[in-house]
């Protein structure tokens, strides 16, 4: 049954709620609940602040509208999908949606100024929950200034939750870094199977809730046989194809340039340069460009198409079974390095995945990574299983090189498709997170433990205590 191919791990049992340099206790987890059902609403500040961030946020908030005892209000900042369970964000996501260290410096008064905001009206909403988001540039400035914030006034505090754990994994010197989150994050939510044991370890409270790409397939596939014994998309390819009036003997790649707007601006011209290059090779070329949710990316990439050396397909994004079935009509995908591996793997596409920063950044990469690649399926693998083209390899030479030795070469695709299925065993968490949340006695139970109920329920079981 699909109840017991989502496989879960424990939630640890006990949550220290104090830290011997704090100050104040902050908020038992049964006064939580209790405070909430006295004022007849259980108010959680939300922050995410990129697109990946917003669909967990989403699917989080609906979890928690399912199984809370008490109605729950929600504020905070967020994108479309997490407007769409509720939330009036405070400003729009893309403003906070910075990556890198250099990158950040012409943004940094305003990224301060939306800090600030944030903070403000945070506190002024007066949350029993806030839960950060990935971003944890933002998300931790955001807890630790807040708890701050109680601190100074005297006051009990919110209990915070921070959804997806920080790499620490992958940097040198990060699992030490966790030691100084224990100040202002109370539990983190973790994806990844390795991550639960390394915050713990740190003296940090942390359950692996199971990887949110896992939701695609249920959300896509549910009443599909497939639902109930694969982890797997398969989109209408055929359809796609007709929809677009794409002739049946053409080459269909699909590219997925990013959903920042730096990495789209960076990524997207050596995408186009690329294609020129392939098209000589594959006469009937067709690109599918998947376009983010982001207003400026849209308008970015829209501007790029009119010198675009191939036939373009432009996909809006936050359209789930559009974006698959452009996978299925799709021989390989070309993307920036990111979430979108995952889904790629979900829909057993072979790829080849690139990463281009400023040039500091990536020395700094370079410097203090632990790891030799960046897609989570070579990490998560520990193997080069998909291609890889950084730095200063992401070349439109090298891209359309790597490109032709994959579309040409079964043997190569194979290997990723055999991957992705040791991959999405990987990122299934245990059956034990759902035995134990079954005998923590709560007085509400998930109709089905995917990762975003088994989220909630670890921050209601948290506020039930």
């Amino acid at each position: 049954m699909l109840l017991a191919a989502i496989r879960c791990m424990k939630i640890k049992s006990s949550i220290c709620l104090k830290s011997p340099s704090r100050k104040y206790l902050w908020v038992s987890s049964r006064s939580v609940i209790g405070r909430a059902a006295k004022e007849e609403e259980l108010r959680i500040f939300i922050v995410a602040g990129e697109v990946s961030g917003d669909t967990i946020g989403s699917r989080l908030m609906a979890s928690l509208k399912k199984l809370s005892p008490v109605p729950i209000r929600f504020s905070g900042v967020g994108g479309s999908m997490m407007s769409k369970q509720g939330l009036k964000t405070l400003f729009p996501m893309d403003n906070i949606a910075v990556m890198g260290i250099w990158e950040l410096l012409p943004h940094l008064y305003n990224f301060r100024v939306k800090l600030k905001e944030t903070v403000e009206a945070a506190f002024m909403f007066q949350p029993h929950v806030v839960v950060t988001v990935d971003s944890k540039g933002f998300s931790f400035r955001l807890l630790k200034q807040l708890r701050a914030r109680y601190n100074q006034q005297g006051l009990d505090g919110p209990v915070h939750f921070h959804y997806v754990s920080p790499s620490f994994w992958a940097w040198k010197g990060g699992a030490e870094r966790l030691k100084g989150l224990t100040e202002f994050v109370d539990h983190v939510l973790c994806i990844l199977p390795n991550e639960e044991a390394g915050c713990q370890s740190k003296g940090l409270a942390a359950t692996f809730v199971g990887h949110p790409i896992l939701e695609d397939v249920l959300e896509l596939n549910m009443g599909k046989e497939t639902a109930l014994h694969e982890w797997k998309i398969t989109g209408n390819g055929e359809d796609f194809r007709k929809r677009y009036a794409i002739p049946s003997g053409a080459t269909v790649i699909t590219l997925l340039p990013g959903s920042r707007l730096q990495e789209v601006t960076r990524m997207l011209p050596i995408f186009s340069n690329t294609m020129k290059l392939l098209k000589d090779s594959f006469p009937e070329l067709v690109t599918v460009i998947h376009v983010a949710p982001n207003q400026l990316v849209d308008n970015f990439i829209t501007r790029a198409i009119h010198k675009w050396p191939v036939p373009a397909i432009l996909i809006p994004g936050g359209i789930p079974h559009l974006k698959y079935d452009a996978f299925n009509a799709s021989r390989v995908a070309l993307c920036t390095s990111g979430t979108v591996a995952m889904e790629l793997q979900l829909a057993r596409l072979p790829c080849l995945v690139t990463y281009r920063a400023h040039f500091l950044t990536e020395w700094v990469i370079r410097y203090k990574a632990k790891k030799p690649y960046v897609s989570l399926p070579n990490i998560l693998l520990d193997s080069p299983v998909i291609p890889e083209a950084l730095f200063q390899a992401c070349t439109p030479t090298k891209l359309a090189s790597l490109l032709k030795e994959l579309m040409n070469n079964i043997v190569l695709q194979q290997q990723q498709v055999v991957a992705a299925e040791k991959v999405m065993e990987l990122i299934c968490p245990s059956n034990r997170t759902v035995n134990n949340l079954q005998q923590q006695g709560m007085r509400w139970r998930p109709p089905i433990y995917t990762p975003s109920m088994i989220a909630a329920s670890t921050i209601l079981s948290y506020a039930q205590r």
